[in-house]
């Protein structure tokens, strides 16, 4: 079989957080696919998309049990971390990790950065932004 590139991720959440997954991948530069009460869905550029379900259960997450850890998005620079940064500052969203912050350990040389920010949303998904690249 040929490397299956990711299709698609439906994330169920509380109806009343909708908004601020739209608002987060918009400001990410992902397109709104459409939006219908109780759903949003939301692609990238490459064809992969994000579906978020208002359909939850009252049950909390949690990150480090089973499942889902994070959902990284790759930033195409440091300057971009920060610009999300200040994003997420906005939108009353604490950074979590002693983040943003590089990470030489995640690196792969010493010409190169892993510099992110982590933060949780309203739903405690943990997310990270991400730039990976020459310093």
């Amino acid at each position: 079989m040929q490397n299956a590139p990711l299709g698609h991720m439906q994330f169920n959440v509380d109806a009343d957080n909708l908004p601020f997954y739209r608002d987060l991948l918009t400001f990410l530069e992902w397109r709104l696919l459409g939006e219908w009460p109780g759903m949003i869905g939301l692609g990238s550029e490459s064809g992969q998309s994000l579906w978020f379900s208002g359909q939850v259960k009252d049950v909390s997450n949690d990150y480090d049990g089973p499942g889902l850890n994070h959902l990284a998005f790759a930033a195409a620079s440091m300057a971009d971390v920060d610009e999300a940064v200040h994003w997420l500052q906005a939108h009353d969203v604490a950074t979590l990790f002693e983040t943003p912050r590089h990470r030489p350990d995640f690196s792969s040389d010493e010409q190169s950065t892993y510099y992110q920010v982590m933060f949780e949303t309203p739903d405690r998904m943990l997310m990270e932004i991400v730039y990976i690249g020459p310093k």
